[in-house]
């Protein structure tokens, strides 16, 4: 028999952005210290796109403490080379790459296999080994996790397509451009999720292609609330906060270079979108607390609740960060980055950091996740011990 979570139901929302999400995981460390020992999870309620659907099934699809899970996870990432991640040796990139050019001029060519710069096929044996699904429907039939989502792309209706594991109670939805579908999730949808346009290919899931989830995904932490979060709490991976403390990223003087498009076009999938939504919970809550039930209902306005939350984003620009590791990426990476902008001088350090699956790089971002999420330890006791 199902067990009922105690107060509020809290919603863990972990956004995409590739190499970035080893912050997240410095954050979860903090949490996880923060909270009890003997938590088991605070959080029954998980959704994560790109990057952030791997940490958030990384969580979900282990057995154990929390602490404990979150020390597995980090330990993986602290391992990361870039090899784990995709294929990095000159035959496998420049044959991909030769691909990649043929489809933009043969129209017959880019039909079949999908096409894309590289090969991460690396990656999905590591999280093949690594996340337990089936503890997944364990835990929900136990009541220890309500439900489980990731979010992907379609490329043939354009729609963000949310899958979830959960409860029977939960049911599914669809809006104008949003689409959540129940369903056991596995290590393809995962792959789905993570499949970042240019870089990684493109996975079919029955009839349908999809790419990654932050492509679309207008409202990230629509999800959540969806699937029943009463509160939500927000790992994000921009550099809003680091602007905001000054913290201001090189800027360049000549005209962008293709990986500092590339880089401001990822900014607006995978950042822009969490900030936008954020803002506009904040409005909502600031709307709702001014007026009663009964002021609500009179202007239309009754399914509109105050959702508590709590954000955290990087202290320190992550591009700034970055541009320190980029000698850590293998030879032909760092050939292909030149090639396209990707270093400092050419302005692409932020499209480079997507792919900055290095030890160096992810360390220096589990530390300031870290030292972040202590910083606002009395926010989170705040956050799980306050129901409102």
């Amino acid at each position: 028999m199902t067990k009922k979570n105690n107060g509020a139901r809290t919603g863990l929302v972990l956004s995409g952005g590739g190499a970035r999400a080893a912050y997240q995981v410095g954050v979860l460390r903090a949490i996880a210290e923060t909270l009890p020992r003997e938590t088991k999870n605070p959080f029954p309620i998980i959704c994560g796109t790109s990057a952030g659907a791997i940490n958030a099934l990384a969580i979900a699809g282990r057995a154990g403490p929390f602490r404990l899970r979150i020390k597995k996870l980090e330990a993986i990432w602290r391992q990361l080379d870039a090899e784990k991640v995709y294929r990095t040796d000159f035959v496998g990139v420049l044959k991909n790459s030769f691909n990649m050019l043929l489809s933009f001029f043969h129209s017959g060519y880019a039909i079949g296999q999908p096409k894309a710069l590289l090969d991460n096929t690396p990656l999905r044996e590591l999280l093949n080994n690594y996340i337990r699904f089936r503890h997944i429907k364990e835990a929900i039939a136990n009541g220890e996790l309500e439900a489980v989502s990731i979010t992907a792309m379609s490329y043939n209706s354009g729609k963000s397509v949310t899958f979830f594991q959960g409860n029977e109670a939960l049911q599914p939805w669809q809006k104008i451009r949003q689409v959540g579908l129940q369903t056991e999730l596995t290590i393809d949808h995962l792959m789905a999720s993570t499949a970042i346009p240019i870089l990684f290919p493109a996975r079919q899931l029955e009839a349908h292609y999809f790419g990654d989830g932050a492509l679309r995904q207008l409202k990230p932490i629509s999800p959540a609330l969806r699937l029943g979060a009463e509160k939500v709490f927000v790992i994000g991976v921009s550099d809003s906060s680091a602007l905001n403390h000054g913290t201001v990223a090189p800027t360049t003087s000549h005209s962008p270079s293709i990986a500092q498009i590339i880089g401001h076009m990822f900014n607006s999938a995978f950042i822009d979108s969490i900030e936008s939504d954020l803002e506009t919970l904040n409005n909502i809550n600031r709307l709702t607390r001014n007026m009663s039930l009964s002021e609500r209902e009179r202007k239309g306005l009754s399914d509109l609740k105050p959702v508590k939350y709590l954000a955290i984003l990087p202290s320190q620009s992550i591009n700034r960060i970055a541009s320190d590791y980029l000698e850590e990426l293998p030879k032909s990476i760092r050939l292909l980055m030149r090639t396209t902008g990707a270093t400092t001088r050419g302005g692409g350090v932020n499209a480079a950091s997507y792919l900055l699956f290095c030890r160096g790089f992810c360390r220096r971002l589990l530390e300031l996740g870290y030292q972040d999420g202590l910083a606002q330890r009395d926010a989170i006791l705040d956050f799980f011990h306050s129901d409102e």
